[in-house]
Order: C-alpha cells, then structure tokens, then sequence
C-alpha cells in the first residue's frame, strides 16, 4: 500500500509531497519548506518511513528548501532537474528519467520556462507540476534564466497533451486550491486555453526579483543554506496543513 499527503506551507502558499510505501517504509518528499523541517520528520516518524529522496522541482525564489536541512537529518539522497543550477544535488534529473527509490518509480518530465530547469514528476495517475503548470495558472518567467517561450512550449507540447483523467498537484495555490486534473486544465486555463505563443510571452509578467527573493535563490543553490539569507524566515510566520490519501 502507499501513501501520499500534500501538505501545504501557509506562508508561502507552497504545497510539499510526501510519497510513501508501507511495504518498503521508504518515502520521496517533493519541493519541502526549511521551516516545515521538524514537522516532516516527525510525521515521517509517525508513519514509520525512512526518507529515501527529498526532491525539489525547480530552484525556488520564494522559500527556503528543506533539503539541506532533511540531508544532514537523514542521509537521504537530494534530486533536481539537471539544469536546475542546485549544486548540492547528488542526483541529476533528466527527461525520460525513471527514478525508482525501492518499490516508488517516478517519471521525470523536463518542463523548464519558470525556471530552465523545471522538472513535472508523474507517479501514478498523478503528476506534481511544481510551478509549470499551477491551478488556472502557471508560475511566471521571471526568475533567472525563465522564459515565457519555453514556458509555453513544456505546458502545451509536454503536459496538456496527456490524458484528461490524470491528477494536477500544483507546487502553489493562494487559494488553497488542492487538486485539477490535466482535461479541466485544458479547457479552462485561462493562460494557455485560447492563447497563442506571442500572446503568452506577451502578458507574461516578468518583473525583477526583490532582494529577499535573490537572496533565497543563493540560498537554495545550496539546497537551502540559511546561512545564506541576511534575515531567515520565523517558523512561526507559518502552519502547515495536511490532506491524505492512503
């Protein structure tokens, strides 16, 4: 039997993934928040599952990785997209790729605009998007290196195309939106359902990080060294919320 719970960091809005496997008790955390560390191993402990993988779909601007922090904690191996610019990852992720971590087998799907180095995982009906393809959304091009081009090309060429019935799980939601699947999201995304290319790169809003984002960006090439940043986030400006599915 496995598992799968989307917790959701409230500060940031971002939603991490934790997939597990009773048999094996080996689990995958997908894209977790520094400040959340404490709360992962312990629900890690309470569900009896040794951290196998931390994974993070891109090299995010708006929180800190846990990675660093899950690595030092449980010797776990750290995966990101080859051209993700994370230099503290031991395990590159290329298009194609079948990571399998004892009986949990992902698919890596290279989705790069947001960042160039993007990674959508598939397991099972269910793909995790990071901030390629959010709920009604996507995540804009204006980090280093993004590009609204691309962007378009990934969501339209490499994700839409795949069958209605499989499960969108976004690496964000202010609303705190939880689930879409890939049909809603072809016909109802409003960036991409109707839109052309040059209109896409068009109203792409690409506006220049402020300090504090730049400075999580150095951070999180060091898969969330908060050494780094000049003032860390409080854990307490942030709860995390659960949903499962067993």
């Amino acid at each position: 039997m496995f598992i799968f719970r989307q917790l959701r960091d409230s500060g940031s809005a971002t939603y991490t993934y934790l997939i597990g496997s009773r048999a094996s008790h080996s689990a995958v955390l997908v894209d977790p928040v520094a400040d959340q560390s404490p709360l992962y191993l312990g629900l890690l402990a309470e569900l009896e599952l040794r951290l196998a993988c931390v994974i993070d779909t891109h090299l995010h601007s708006d929180h800190l990785s846990a990675a660093r922090t899950l690595v030092r904690h449980t010797g776990c191996a750290y995966a990101a997209g080859l051209a993700s610019g994370i230099a503290t990852a031991t395990l590159g992720l290329a298009d194609g790729d079948c990571p399998a971590f004892a009986d949990l087998q992902l698919q890596v799907l290279a989705t790069p605009g947001h960042t160039p180095g993007c990674i959508t995982l598939r397991w099972e009906d269910r793909l995790l998007t990071g901030d390629a393809l959010l709920i009604g959304g996507c995540g804009a091009a204006g980090e280093p290196g993004g590009n609204p081009g691309t962007h378009y090309d990934s969501v339209t060429k490499k994700l839409l195309p795949l069958p209605d019935e499989l499960l969108l799980f976004p690496g964000h939601d202010r609303d705190g939106r939880r689930v879409s699947c890939i049909g809603e999201e072809r016909q109802g995304n409003p960036l991409f359902c109707g839109i052309s290319r040059d209109e896409f790169i068009a109203q792409d809003r690409q506006l220049p990080l402020g300090e504090s984002a730049r400075a999580r960006l150095e951070a999180n090439r060091q898969g969330g060294d908060g050494s780094l940043l000049q003032r860390p986030a409080s854990p307490a400006a942030s709860t995390l919320s659960t949903t499962t599915n067993n």
